[in-house]
């Protein structure tokens, strides 16, 4: 055992969204000086656009810090700053791998939300030391005697060693550093051993290619070596490794305990894997790490580039953007009104907005959405098992269905007291199958609701966000499938079903989805000469209708006086005129059309 890797601290930042863990960051890379006051803007890890945007960390980042402690022992601390949202769940897990422990964040005047307990649990699951922080102690609404005694109930930890911090005005910070430094362990490792490194993340550069993150677990790593991924087999020669500094800082190697980059000038998306092994090919490792747990993606959506002209640059762009978020699951997928696109699986909404968002700003493509949905079984005549439908345009028919079953959820809904019955009619109006509910303390509420992932999907965050004035915390799992009464809501424009506007959806909500969604349209889609009806079936009944009415043309301006069949017959030409163009006119759904589906009645 090196002396070097005794003075290595992995260790990670968690908590509910907005607990205030960026801002934590941002304070102890003030404290270590790796960036100067000149250079130092707020979210310094947060260092894409729309994470700035939304105030939001949407993806963990790397920091390696130098600090020297209050003993004199000069330590290297590697900070992984990580998303708070529940959509984002599995960047968390990855990150917690690379680390030895945690700062489990809790603001002084939330106290414990559902998030902050999933988090816990997470931690747990790794085995890692868990040092609570009790943030934003400056605020005058901070109750730290409460937030404690739910450290010691809700969370099991001892609220007595939890440190009192507000990283906005930088209290505390010192001893969050000293108690990093002394109670979380050092890696386990040896530089003796072969080369054996976990791949945690990557990203792709234009100039040099897949700069792969990893994480040190034997051996040493430095320029020159030949490198082999054990998973895919493709091997390279390393132009460069070091660590995150902000920037990207070389160095002369990489050893065991480290967390870190490289570059080998691979230019094939496809070599590199999240969870992958790293090894020397000349000496390698004689067992793989075990990797991460595959991602289950919940929501599922079809994305379409604007112009088909587009699709390789869709294509490309999915590649690359996979390598930055390994959660992200596509296949090639092609419709009758919009050509080929592609399939993808989200871990839920917001990541499909995150994901739609990145596609159009870092890679320029304009798309157009499908409505999202989730995966069903279903079970038919034709097949002896069930089969997996997420697609609307694979549904089959229903005449040959036997039954449906669809996910269901287990949520935990943290509230104050005073919302009790508008939480219990939201969860009663999205199906839920079991509600019920305890008391945490005097003043708050856990529900445990049992809820169809598909009522999640849409706006049951949102609207759970307006009932508690944003006080109501939602974390959720999956619980199992149940049967159900599925039906395919499809939507015919001037007559023509738009295959790529259908959705599956429970029967007691298809009329007013429908209804829904038919307006959003009659607002989206241009008028023409003609008439235009837009209308929502189930099967063959129609179930909603609008009609864009037609521009006209005030042909009997003309017609100064005179008997009225004058007009009668020029309204008559115009009215058969009207009618051939309507057999012949093909309708354009613009691309905020095919958004606008998706959106619910309050937006």
């Amino acid at each position: 055992m090196s002396k070097y890797i005794e003075k290595i601290r992995n260790f990670s930042v968690i908590a509910h969204i907005d607990h205030g863990k960026s801002t934590l960051s941002d304070r102890i890379i003030q404290h270590t000086g790796i960036v100067s006051d000149r250079d130092f803007k707020d979210q310094l890890l947060d260092n894409m656009e729309l994470e700035r945007e939304r105030g939001i960390t949407i993806k963990s980042q790397t920091v390696c810090l130098p600090y020297k402690s209050k003993n004199g022992e000069n330590y290297i601390l590697n900070l992984i700053d990580t998303p708070g949202h529940v959509d984002f769940s599995y960047e968390v897990s990855r990150a917690l791998a690379s680390c030895e422990g945690v700062l489990l964040l809790v603001d002084a005047s939330q106290g414990v939300e559902a998030q902050t307990l999933a988090n816990l649990y997470l931690a747990m699951e790794h085995d890692l030391e868990i040092i609570p922080v009790i943030n934003k102690i400056d605020l005058p609404s901070a109750n730290i005697e409460m937030v404690k005694e739910q450290i010691d109930e809700d969370l099991g930890l001892d609220s007595e060693s939890a440190i009192l911090a507000s990283a906005k005005d930088g209290i505390g910070i010192e001893d969050v550093l000293e108690a990093v430094v002394e109670n979380i362990p050092y890696p386990e490792g040896n530089r003796d051993e072969p080369l054996k490194a976990i791949v945690f993340d990557s990203h792709y550069d234009a100039y040099r290619g897949v700069i792969v993150h990893i994480r040190v677990i034997d051996g040493v790593l430095k320029k020159g070596d030949t490198i082999k991924f054990m998973a895919t087999g493709s091997t390279h020669k390393v132009e460069e490794a070091g660590f995150f500094r902000i920037v990207m800082s070389p160095q002369k190697e990489l050893q065991a305990g480290d967390v870190g980059y490289i570059t080998a000038g691979i230019k094939n998306i496809s070599d590199v894997q999240t969870g992958d092994t790293v090894t020397l090919k000349d000496n390698p490792c004689k067992k793989a790490v075990s990797g991460f747990k595959e991602a289950k993606p919940m929501v599922f959506s079809s994305l379409y580039p604007v112009s088909t002209d587009d699709l390789e640059d869709l294509t490309e762009a999915l590649e690359k953007l996979k390598l930055n978020d390994a959660s992200l699951i596509y296949e090639k997928d092609n419709s009758a009104a919009l050509g080929f696109g592609f399939r993808c699986g989200f871990l839920g909404l917001l990541h499909l907005e995150i994901v739609q968002e990145r596609l159009e700003r870092e890679f320029d493509v304009s798309l157009i959405i499908t409505a999202p949905s989730v995966q069903y079984r279903v079970k038919t005549d034709d097949n002896a098992e069930e089969i997996i439908i997420d697609n609307p345009a694979h549904y089959p028919d229903p005449g040959c269905i036997q039954y449906v079953m669809e996910p269901y959820i287990k949520g935990s809904i943290i509230v104050p007291d005073t919302y009790i019955g508008g939480v219990m009619k939201l969860c009663m109006e999205k199906r839920a199958k079991e509600v019920n509910h305890s008391y945490l303390d005097t003043k708050r509420v856990e529900f445990t609701v049992i809820l169809p992932l598909a009522e999640i999907i849409y706006d049951f965050y949102d609207k759970l966000k307006t009932i508690t004035q944003g006080y109501g915390s939602f974390d959720y799992e999956i619980h199992g499938y149940d049967k159900t009464d599925l039906v395919k809501l499809d939507f015919l424009v001037n007559g023509e079903r738009v295959d790529a506007l259908s959705q599956l959806v429970h029967r007691s909500n298809a009329e007013a989805r429908g209804r829904n969604a038919v307006k959003r349209l009659k607002e989206e889609i241009p008028r023409q000469m003609f008439k235009i009806p837009i209308q929502a079936a189930v099967g063959g009944n129609i179930i909603a209708r609008e009609t864009i009415s037609a521009f006209r043309k005030d042909v009997t301006a003309k017609c100064y006086g005179g008997d009225i069949s004058r007009k009668r017959k020029l309204l008559e030409k115009q009215k058969k005129g009207k009618k051939r163009m309507k057999m012949v006119g093909s309708v354009e759904i613009p691309q905020n059309a095919f958004l606008s589906v998706l959106k619910t009645k309050d937006d």
